[in-house]
């Protein structure tokens, strides 16, 4: 069989390791993305072409702090792990499995450090306005 065990609904299981949780990640801040990208158009459209209500009830929506949290891990996630891929893909000789989990190491530091400082900064904004 080609794809072995992986075929059907195994093939959808975590099987754990920090690649897979990349993988799952790199998915979800994907659709993050483009469910922010749709609300921002919906808004717009909203506002432009239907009364301001529905604009402005969308814009609640992705301008709460929290949505903003999201969006945030969203796109700093899926740059990081993208550059990474991409910076690995450029030297094929450097998939070996140290390389490999010292880059995905370097992402991760370099990741919860960014979304930390800007995590705090949000939510002590959202705090301090209301």
């Amino acid at each position: 069989m080609a794809f072995g065990k992986y075929i059907g609904l195994k093939g959808l299981t975590y099987r754990g390791g920090d690649s897979m949780l990349a993988w799952l990640l790199h998915r979800i801040s994907g659709v993050g993305m483009v469910i922010f990208i749709g609300l921002h158009i919906l808004a717009s459209f909203g506002m432009q072409q239907l009364s301001g209500e529905v604009g402005t009830a969308i814009n609640i929506v992705y301008e709460s702090p929290w949505f903003q949290l999201f969006i945030f891990f969203c796109v700093l996630f899926h740059a990081l792990n993208g550059l990474r891929i991409s910076l690995l893909d450029l030297w094929p000789r450097y998939w070996d499995a140290y390389t490999y989990h010292w880059a995905m190491r370097l992402q991760w530091i370099i990741f919860i450090v960014l979304y930390g400082f800007a995590a705090f900064f949000l939510i002590s904004s959202a705090l301090t306005s209301g």
